[in-house]
């Protein structure tokens, strides 16, 4: 790896962020299988130990082997960090108020991931509660899907106007075409495709579960988006995810619930 290629990274500050863990470090350049040359003794360092291991941590954690040209690049970005922190130093930089928040900002950051991974670490989540909260949203869903086109119009006179030409033998696709106000839908014959009840506003739901599969509803339903003729072109059985295969994205859902509850709790203990 080129002095240039280290002086371009640290001056874009990508290489090692004050958590040690923001972005990816300019990888080098693969040895020539003939002409390797052994990586550098260490010399001297003007970091800490701790330092050189978190940041080690995280480049193997990226799928970085680890090398001794890795380490050996590794110590010339900490030791070219630390040469020009104390440059920066010795013109005052750290002094500047615009600066000084900066760095507040950085260290607190860490400490705030710190503590929300140990917070996670501490509360885990009951095998109980998830599989309750699995079973909440899957009576929910319900078990059943339809398969459902509508018209959306906007006061109730024209809904029945429409009903009249459905009576009368008109295609529901072309007069959603016509008459729809559905951008959605309109230009598809007022097609929703494939969806579970929970997924519309209650009227239109309740509308959906109640009309025969093939025929459309003889009443037009309100909601708050307008008038709607409904129908319901087919129905199949809800294929629900098992537990096992949602249970990730669940845990992560329920504990950001938890974190939320916390952090509204801590404000409010603190009049903020």
């Amino acid at each position: 790896m080129t002095r240039t290629t280290i002086a371009l990274a640290v001056m874009a500050a990508l290489a090692l962020p004050a958590a040690h863990a923001q972005t990816p470090a300019p990888k080098a350049a693969p040895p020539k299988a003939a002409a390797a040359k052994p990586a550098e003794a260490p010399g001297k360092a003007l970091y800490p130990p701790s330092a050189f291991d978190a940041v080690l941590k995280d480049r193997t954690a990226q799928g970085q082997p680890d090398t001794p040209e890795l380490r050996a690049m590794i110590r010339e970005e900490l030791n070219t960090r630390e040469l020009l922190a104390r440059e920066a130093r010795k013109k005052g930089l750290d002094k500047s108020a615009d600066i000084k928040s900066q760095m507040d900002l950085a260290s607190q950051t860490v400490l705030v991931r710190a503590f929300v991974a140990d917070w996670v670490k501490n509360n885990p989540l009951p095998e109980a509660d998830l599989r309750r909260e699995y079973d909440a949203i899957k009576s929910q869903i319900g078990d059943k899907e339809y398969k459902v086109a509508h018209i959306l119009v906007e006061t109730e006179p024209e809904a029945k106007d429409v009903v009249a030409e459905l009576q009368k033998g008109a295609k529901f696709a072309d007069l959603a075409k016509a008459r729809s106000k559905d951008p959605g839908s309109k230009d598809k014959g007022g097609d929703l495709d494939w969806n579970a009840p929970a997924n519309f506003v209650k009227p239109f739901s309740d509308a959906m579960v109640k009309a025969e599969k093939g025929k459309f509803t003889p009443q037009p339903v309100q909601t708050q988006f307008g008038w709607h003729v409904i129908l319901v072109e087919d129905v199949r059985d809800a294929k629900v995810p098992s537990f096992d295969e949602v249970k990730p994205q669940l845990a992560q859902r329920m504990q950001a619930q938890h974190l939320d509850k916390y952090f509204r709790e801590l404000r409010a203990k603190n009049g903020v």
